[in-house]
């Protein structure tokens, strides 16, 4: 019924508003059809045919309200429409001392991690070791990059160094060995973390176990997106966390 973000499945959503849209209509249907043809054919043209002066009179008074009406909305929607041009063209406000965001409220939803492009998941997971308190995080990935797409360091000096995988598949072995292969080696990585959005197969995950490679599947990247410090889902300790 709802999606691993916690949201109504949309095809249930649609067929709950077909429903709610059917039983409307066939509560107008059924009053259009009785009460209201009953209102017009008997009660309203009888009330013409005894008072047509009055009747007369009424249908002018409608009409006078009505241009009355339009004419106060024009004015009325007219002014409002040039506020929001000179808004839209006015220099922005500087926020006020201590406005600012805090970095701690930054979540991300599954389905907005599967929407980004591949830059722009590596640079939501640099985000959120910001968010998490790291030093000095960056998005270094890129052609050349060898296996480092994202880089910090916690609060005691050591290095992360984190691949950023977002394929529609499982990340295989393959793709690990690789990492394994640079990770320390090559950029001297204290915690080698590879990150996957639909997880690892069992193969990569068994090399990785072997080789202690950091690997965080879909599961602990929910978390993690959703708000819980890197640190907490990945099960390590550091001197202030």
């Amino acid at each position: 019924m709802f999606d691993e973000d916690g949201s109504l499945d949309p095809l249930l959503k649609f067929l709950l508003y077909v429903v709610l849209a059917l039983a409307v209509g066939k509560m107008l249907w059924e009053w259009l059809t009785e009460d209201v043809g009953q209102w017009i054919t008997v009660d309203v043209w009888g009330l013409i045919d005894d008072h047509p002066w009055w009747t007369g009179l009424f249908v002018v008074g409608g009409l006078f309200m009505l241009l009355l009406l339009g004419g106060i909305l024009s004015f009325l929607f007219g002014a409002y429409a040039r506020t929001c041009a000179d808004d839209r063209f006015a220099a922005p406000a500087p926020a006020p001392a201590g406005d600012a965001i805090e970095a701690d409220a930054l979540t991300f939803r599954m389905k907005q991690l599967a929407a980004m492009s591949a830059t722009g998941f590596e640079q939501a997971c640099t985000d959120l070791l910001a968010r998490d308190g790291f030093r000095r995080p960056e998005r270094v990935g890129g052609a050349g990059d060898l296996g480092a797409d994202v880089t910090a360091r916690d609060d005691d000096d050591r290095l992360l160094i984190v691949q950023c995988k977002q394929y529609r598949s499982p990340v295989g072995s393959g793709h690990v060995q690789k990492f394994n292969g640079t990770a320390r080696p090559h950029h001297g990585a204290d915690l080698p973390i590879m990150i996957a959005l639909n997880g690892f197969t069992q193969p990569a995950i068994d090399f990785a176990r072997h080789h202690q490679l950091i690997l965080m599947g879909r599961p602990e990247l929910k978390r993690w997106a959703h708000g819980e410090h890197l640190y907490d889902v990945l099960g390590i300790r550091s001197a202030t966390h």
